[in-house]
């Protein structure tokens, strides 16, 4: 059984169409990466997913189960976690606190195990050392690291990375990377949107494609990349020929 299906999902704000009949399916272990310009709908498929947008047609599953209008407390304990494009931590708390925030209203989870499950997700991160920081202290990388620590401590089975690695410099794209992989290791699904091409390539095993709403390629990274109608979203494929050189 598919972890994830999305089946025909649309969605319009006005007359503008940010979703246009997506299908989509995720297994268990899946990494897959998401792609396309600015305005493709690759945000407000995740927010589909997560429940922070309703859709207008279509359906979702999550474990088979139909989670189409459900509420966001609903899916996220179910195990769909996501971060956001612009970590908004809460500031005047520590990093720990931050964590035991997420814990507590995700997951539900209080007492020893919910402290447990705070600093698990903050080993996981590598902000453990920074634990009693105020968050309004860091800087990005490690508020970027923040956002993940708060969407893993909700237990996840399914995190939805929003370009986590926007931002950030080669040397820490390369270090989040490597937090990314190691919790695809421990078993998480991820699916993740990106403009950092080489970053995705060095973690999933598949690539769509978003424009218009629409998806327009689902495959192989190679494949996807050297897919014409991938190169012409892009305008030329200045990004992509750079990824894949």
């Amino acid at each position: 059984m598919p972890l994830l299906q999305l089946k025909d999902v649309s969605k319009r704000f006005g007359q503008v169409v940010v979703a246009n009949g997506v299908s989509l399916q995720l297994e268990a272990g899946d990494a897959v990466g998401i792609v396309g310009p600015n305005g493709a709908g690759k945000t407000t498929l995740f927010s589909m997913i997560a429940g922070d947008v309703k859709v207008d047609a279509g359906e979702i599953l999550f474990k088979g189960r139909p989670i189409t209008r459900a509420a966001v407390a609903a899916r996220c304990r179910a195990g769909i976690g996501r971060t956001y494009q612009i970590p908004l931590p809460f500031e005047h708390l520590s990093v720990f606190e931050n964590a035991l925030v997420a814990v507590h209203q995700g997951a539900r989870v209080h007492g020893l195990e919910g402290s447990e499950r705070a600093l698990d997700a903050l080993v996981r991160t590598g902000l453990i050392d920074l634990a009693n920081r105020p968050a309004g202290a860091l800087g990005l990388l490690h508020r970027k690291r923040l956002e993940l620590a708060r969407a893993l401590a909700t237990g996840p089975e399914l995190l939805l990375l929003d370009e986590i690695a926007g931002g950030l410099t080669d040397l820490e794209v390369v270090e989040l990377t490597e937090v990314i992989r190691g919790i695809r290791a421990d078993g998480v699904t991820i699916v993740w949107i990106e403009h950092v091409v080489r970053a995705l390539l060095s973690t999933v095993d598949r690539l769509v494609c978003l424009a218009g709403g629409e998806l327009v390629a689902d495959g192989s990274p190679r494949e996807v990349l050297n897919s014409e109608a991938v190169r012409r979203v892009y305008l030329g494929g200045a990004i992509i020929n750079e990824a894949v050189s």
